[in-house]
């Protein structure tokens, strides 16, 4: 689990439940119509934005926040160096059927052991690239329409509640209902963008950009044993993908 994420996105919701109820408790800030206007609404017009198969998909897209990073460069940069060493030693075909840590890495060494072509190979492998990164993006979109659109809903909804309110003003029964709906659906508004979706979302699209750093350090360390370069050369290659630290680490190994 990403403990940071999960902390964080807890903390948010503990500190902002933990001042309503220092505030006065909680149920000043329950309005079921509120909720309604708000959640359920926002909701329906995500639906409406986007195709049903990204609509389904971007809840489950949302939970690999909670997960941690898949993608782990020194081990990429590793396995690329034995496998450079064994295709200087032994012939590339003798790299079919070795373990490697995903299906994209697998992917592209079964291209080259069938003798493909750095050109192509390199044109297949960034065509899956550009593939993951548009249905990210589609996922990444879902999510942004929740930001988008929660907030305004809440102004919707404190419109609504506005017009009941100056519609009822002789009747002062009708006034704290109408009142509540009014600013409740801006507060659920504010809170469902900021407090829940915009941190899935930067999440998600540095997650994003880590598979694609990934994706291309693997493209650089194929491309690197299909010209027959040395393991080193291709090692110093692929480095550059890693931070100062990693990079310092590394190299005193």
């Amino acid at each position: 689990m990403d403990i940071a994420a999960a902390v964080g996105l807890i903390g948010a919701i503990v500190m902002v439940v933990g001042s309503m109820i220092y505030a006065g408790g909680v149920a000043p800030f329950v309005d079921l119509p509120s909720f309604v206007i708000v959640v359920v609404g926002t909701a329906f017009i995500v639906l409406a934005m986007k195709p049903l198969p990204v609509f389904l998909g971007h809840f489950k897209a949302m939970m690999k926040v909670f997960k941690p990073s898949r993608f782990d460069m020194n081990e990429v940069i590793s396995t690329m160096v034995e496998l450079s060493n064994l295709a200087r030693k032994d012939g590339i075909m003798a790299l079919e059927g070795k373990a490697v840590p995903d299906a994209f890495f697998e992917k592209g060494l079964q291209l080259l052991v069938d003798g493909t072509d750095e050109a192509k190979l390199v044109k297949q492998l960034k065509y899956e690239i550009k593939a993951m990164k548009a249905r990210h993006e589609a996922y990444q979109g879902a999510v942004k329409a929740w930001i988008d659109i929660g907030p305004a809903m809440g102004m919707v909804g404190t419109l609504i509640g506005l017009v009941l309110m100056l519609g009822n003003m002789s009747d002062p029964k009708s006034i704290g209902p109408a009142m509540a709906v009014a600013l409740l659906t801006t507060l659920y508004g504010a809170l469902m963008a900021n407090v829940i979706f915009a941190p899935i979302l930067n999440k998600l699209e540095g997650y994003s950009a880590d598979e694609v750093t990934y994706r291309e350090l693997v493209i650089e360390g194929l491309r690197g044993i299909a010209r027959g370069e040395s393991a080193r050369m291709i090692e110093d290659q692929m480095v550059c993908a890693l931070d100062r630290k990693q990079q310092m680490k590394r190299r005193a190994a």
